[in-house]
């Protein structure tokens, strides 16, 4: 992969790519830069989708976008949607994304922590909104994601009351759906990351499309997505082994 300024990439593992917001001495603050470097990430798990962990570095996940680029913009800026078209594409990769929260993930920050799959979170995590105090609304995809993810009135808490929710306080309300401690964070994304890998890659691409699908779309394309999987060499592979695990059991 290219090089990038604002963050680090780990592509040890062949399954998933594990990309780490890497501006510490700004809390991760999201600029200009770092959207245009996850853009070409996006780009390359388009290409070759894989489950994307998404971390940040310095004990924070990232701060909101960078204030000093925020403060100069103006309404084309707005109207070009420069954060909400990257998470947008961030949510519609076709496998999995694994948001890892660690300290703080404000505004941006816990705008893309939305658009990931699956949030997990170490025991100093701080989540929340606070863009109405700065006179902008969080137009990135907390006023309609949160909602969705925690409910209307909790998520009316955070956007219009400045709530900002700490780790138990997540996990109680399924924002995120594990806690640990700093240590264990990135191996927790691991471990979540080999469980989706054991499942075949295009029945999981099939199912997360299924799952973003307008409820009028159904059973259509569940029953289209179905065609496909049923004339799979997966499908095949997966069943007979399945069915031979099976019939060795009952000679035991």
């Amino acid at each position: 992969m290219a090089a990038y300024t604002s963050l680090a990439v780990d592509t040890d593992a062949a399954d998933r790519l594990h990309i780490r917001l890497n501006r510490p001495d700004s809390k991760n603050a999201i600029t200009q830069t770092m959207v245009d470097e996850l853009h070409a990430v996006c780009a390359e798990l388009e290409e070759r989708p894989r489950v994307l962990i998404l971390s940040g570095a310095g004990g924070v996940f990232a701060s909101g976008a960078d204030i000093g680029e925020l403060r100069e913009r103006r309404s084309g800026d707005a109207l070009a949607g420069i954060n909400s078209a990257l998470f947008v594409r961030v949510a519609a990769l076709p496998l999995p994304v694994i948001a890892a929260i660690d300290g703080w993930a404000l505004g941006g920050g816990a705008e893309l922590a939305y658009a990931a799959d699956f949030r997990l979170a170490t025991t100093s995590a701080r989540i929340g909104n606070p863009e109405v105090s700065l006179g902008i609304v969080a137009a990135a995809g907390a006023s309609w994601r949160l909602a969705e993810l925690v409910g209307e009135p909790l998520a009316k808490e955070i956007l219009l009351a400045g709530r900002i929710l700490n780790a138990e306080e997540a996990l109680a309300v399924r924002l995120v759906t594990e806690v640990h401690d700093a240590d264990a964070l990135i191996p927790a994304a691991h471990a979540l990351a080999d469980r989706i890998g054991a499942a075949d890659p295009l029945a999981l691409q099939f199912t997360k499309a299924l799952m973003r699908a307008p409820r009028d779309a159904h059973p259509l394309a569940d029953n289209e997505a179905q065609a496909v999987l049923f004339e799979s060499e997966q499908k095949f592979a997966r069943m007979t082994a399945f069915l031979e695990r099976r019939t060795e059991r009952t000679k035991r």
